[in-house]
């Protein structure tokens, strides 16, 4: 049985994943603390998606241990895979809601599959989830009707519906208008506190992502570049650090592709 007095929900020990011969994460090991807000930072292919999916059990570790409140993930069967996720909420990249359900059957979908309830309960639970994002008003349309931002906020509620000890947020502010992001942000933070929820989010707004979390986890190069609070990460001499956090583009990620020197490939004879 998992401690009750660990101060970490999630854990990851010495961790290694890739897609084939493509090593994605090497040897990587850290720990998300319940009751706080962690952001994964990086480049683009970096890993943080993989992280969650991992998590979540969708793709299995190659080597190392998904500690979930103690117990491993990666060598679950199916019945403890399920009965760990249901612990669990996802908020998807662009929300992907089922387009032919109403915003209401949406946030109903996981308390119809996954709790024995009457619909009575079912109804109220919804619009409480609906209205914590501000969208209980909405609840008859379908997700077509929806700007980005109130679709973002359809899948949060969805999301949090079985009232999940992790909610885990891939890219929760891609494509936002600065409002809807400014909101999206606030409702992460706010729900975190309010349900004494852990949460995990993917991002690359470092504005908002500096503002609402308690960690910050860089990645790069498979491995951890930095791990800290927003204020010791900002103040990281790291150079990889460095560049991310101020946004220059040069530096050790560079602009140009690795290749031969613009005078090499000027001064290569041109065959007839």
């Amino acid at each position: 049985m998992p401690s009750l007095s660990s101060q970490s929900l999630v854990e990851l020990r010495h961790l290694s994943f890739g897609y084939g011969d493509r090593l994605i994460l090497d040897d990587v090991s850290l720990s998300i603390p319940r009751g706080k807000v962690t952001a994964l930072m990086g480049a683009s292919g970096g890993g943080k998606t993989t992280i969650l999916r991992l998590i979540g059990g969708q793709v299995k570790a190659q080597c190392g241990q998904v500690l979930f409140d103690g117990q491993d993930i990666t060598p679950m069967r199916q019945p403890e895979l399920y009965a760990a996720r249901r612990r669990m909420g996802m908020l998807f990249q662009f929300g992907a809601l089922f387009a032919d359900l109403s915003v209401f059957e949406n946030v109903a979908f996981p308390l119809r599959e996954h709790a024995n309830l009457p619909d009575a309960l079912i109804r109220d639970i919804v619009l409480m989830k609906l209205n914590a994002v501000g969208l209980r008003g909405a609840r008859d349309l379908k997700p077509s009707d929806l700007s980005g931002g109130m679709a973002r906020r359809v899948a949060l509620a969805r999301a949090i519906a079985l009232d999940p000890e992790l909610v885990m947020y891939d890219e929760p502010f891609a494509g936002l208008d600065p409002i809807s992001l400014g909101t999206s942000a606030r409702l992460i933070r706010e729900l975190n506190d309010a349900m004494g929820l852990t949460s995990i989010f993917v991002s690359h707004d470092l504005e908002q992502t500096f503002a609402i979390a308690d960690q910050i986890i860089i990645l790069a190069n498979g491995k951890i570049a930095t791990q800290g609070t927003p204020d010791e990460v900002r103040h990281s001499t790291d150079p990889l650090v460095y560049q991310f956090v101020h946004a220059l583009p040069e530096g050790p990620v560079h602009f140009h592709y690795p290749g031969p020197t613009v005078a090499q490939d000027f001064a290569a004879e041109v065959l007839p």
